[in-house]
């Protein structure tokens, strides 16, 4: 077909099959029929029908913090592309590359009282680093051009509106093959940072604090660790980067991290962040030199006090610094408490992880967790009292884990699952959400049941919004609505087609889980869950 022949919708999907996109998350509406029906025209792009556009927002953000690559969303105007904002804050948040292509009015009808009718830029104001109505049909594809590398390139959300009549309209407009380099080119060089390894050579007390950035460069940041006498500690985004048996690893820090690693980090001189943004106020040393590798420039900025920025991926610039450390004598003291603190807490999290009782203390149900799931595994967590035992208690192997980071929304955990096992269907996949979260997404279940995905959804069931429970308690206020009406999560489970488990008192967790993670398509486990508060609730 010549390209005068072709829509604007067949040509952009033709052009974002080219930057490598394989799924669109959507909800179908009127006002973007033009591009559900060049969708249905070919297979190079698969449609995802979610039940929630905020769904389909999640799911493509999710796909983009586990691939890298450009996650896209789509829905109709108005209520389809209000109900997006939720995933797209996750995006945006997380700085990870999703393009939103909603539907919008037709063009002679833009700025009336047409139904459903927005300003879809000004919508879109907050979350967006491009945002852009398509005015001419022949504009489409330098429009979608700037969206997606803007997206690729800035690490964050863009957006395209296109009106009604314009996804069907023809155009001339032609996909354009890819740059070479699409991500941008590193602004540091191999003499540029003889000023980090000098300041890193200074430290007596040094610390690597690691992010999901860093999962391109895991041996690099372990021989860093090794050579520089560091301790390391992920942020909830790192968690599983390096293995729980590494000397250095000390876990978590923050609400949920290795509790007796806070006073040791604060006595750090030089710090290293590597791909990550998390500082955590009352967890942080005050004195410290502080520098941070990450690929933008507003991370840098971002309410760290960095002496030293540096910009580029860390399976860049690690490899550089690790062996710019050569012959640098490590501090046997420093190593000899990084040591202690991290035997401490391997004792301490052993005996959580072996509390009695039923309902199953959380610990429990953790322990029970990283003794069952495969050591590949992705892990999405929702956003609750489940994230924050996870932190704790969850020992990682070379898990990938999957959270809504600085968002840190509700609901993101079964459709991240999702995404994840369509985007990578060889590896397994494990939701571990709250009952709160789950009730936000409850209708998606039917979405895992459409497309026979192979996961497992494990329920804390406490029947409250625990880590507000606990805020309330702390803060010695009253609550009203924490306590949750639950439906049987069993019955709702095996009424979309999925396997429905749930541990009594007298079974063995593990065995449970293990019978779960080893059945054929979708299972739900809804563990009975202790409302136990959390220690280090603030």
């Amino acid at each position: 077909m010549a390209n005068a022949e072709k829509t604007v919708a067949q040509v952009m999907l033709e052009q974002l099959s080219l930057y490598g996109v394989k799924r669109i998350y959507g909800v179908v509406g009127d006002a973007s029929f033009g591009l559900i029906d060049a969708l249905a025209g070919q297979d190079a792009i698969e449609f995802i029908a979610c039940k929630h556009e905020s769904v389909a927002a999640f799911m493509a953000s999710a796909e983009a913090k586990l691939t890298g690559g450009l996650g896209v969303c789509t829905s109709t105007m108005g209520p389809g592309a209000t109900n997006l904002l939720n995933g797209l804050g996750d995006a945006h948040a997380d700085h990870v590359p999703v393009l939103a292509l909603t539907g919008q009015a037709p063009t002679e009808k833009i700025g009336t009282e047409f139904q459903q009718y927005v300003n879809l830029q000004d919508l879109m104001k907050p979350f967006a680093l491009y945002s852009d109505n398509l005015a001419s049909a022949d504009a489409a594809i330098d429009l979608l051009e700037r969206a997606a590398a803007t997206s690729l390139n800035k690490r964050g959300v863009t957006h395209l509106s296109v009106p009604k009549d314009l996804f069907m309209a023809k155009t001339s407009a032609a996909p354009r093959p890819l740059a070479d380099v699409i991500e941008g080119t590193a602004v540091f060089t191999e003499d540029s940072l003889a000023k980090a390894v000098s300041v890193m050579k200074s430290a007596k007390r040094p610390m690597i604090l690691a992010g999901a950035g860093a999962a391109g460069a895991v041996d690099d940041l372990k021989r860093l660790a090794e050579n520089w006498g560091a301790g390391i500690l992920a942020s909830l985004g790192g968690k599983g980067l390096v293995e729980a048996e590494f000397p250095q690893m000390l876990q978590g820090i923050g609400e949920g991290g290795n509790p007796f690693a806070a006073d040791l980090f604060k006595e750090a001189d030089v710090v290293l962040l590597a791909g990550t943004t998390w500082w955590p106020e009352g967890y942080v040393p005050t004195d410290a030199q502080v520098i941070q590798v990450d690929r933008q420039f507003d991370k840098i900025e971002k309410t760290i006090p960095v002496d030293l920025g540096i910009t580029g991926k860390s399976e860049d610039v690690l490899p550089i610094l690790a062996d710019g450390l050569g012959g640098f004598t490590r501090s046997d003291d420093w190593l000899a408490r990084c040591s202690d603190v991290k035997a401490k807490w391997d004792r301490q999290n052993e005996e959580e992880g072996s509390t009695d009782g039923f309902p199953f203390h959380p610990s429990r149900i953790v322990r029970a967790l990283d003794r069952t799931v495969a050591a590949d595994a992705v892990l999405a967590l929702d956003t609750g009292d489940n994230t924050v035992w996870m932190n704790r208690n969850f020992r990682q192997t070379d898990q990938t884990v999957l959270v809504s980071g600085y968002w840190r929304t509700m609901g993101f955990g079964l459709p991240a699952a999702m995404a994840a096992k369509l985007a990578e269907p060889g590896r397994q996949v494990v939701a571990v959400v709250g009952d709160g979260g789950l009730q936000m997404v409850l209708a998606d279940l039917l979405t895992a049941t459409r497309y026979g995905l192979d996961i497992t959804v494990v329920v804390l069931n406490n029947e409250s919004l625990q880590m507000e429970v606990d805020k309330l308690k702390v803060l010695g206020a009253k609550g009203i609505g924490t306590d949750l009406t639950n439906p049987d999560f069993v019955q709702v489970a095996e009424a979309c087609g999925w396997k429905g488990f749930r541990p009594g008192a007298e079974d063995d967790l593990e065995a449970v889980l293990e019978d779960a993670l080893g059945i054929e398509g979708p299972a739900l486990v809804d563990v009975r869950t202790a409302q136990a508060f959390f220690p280090e609730t603030e």
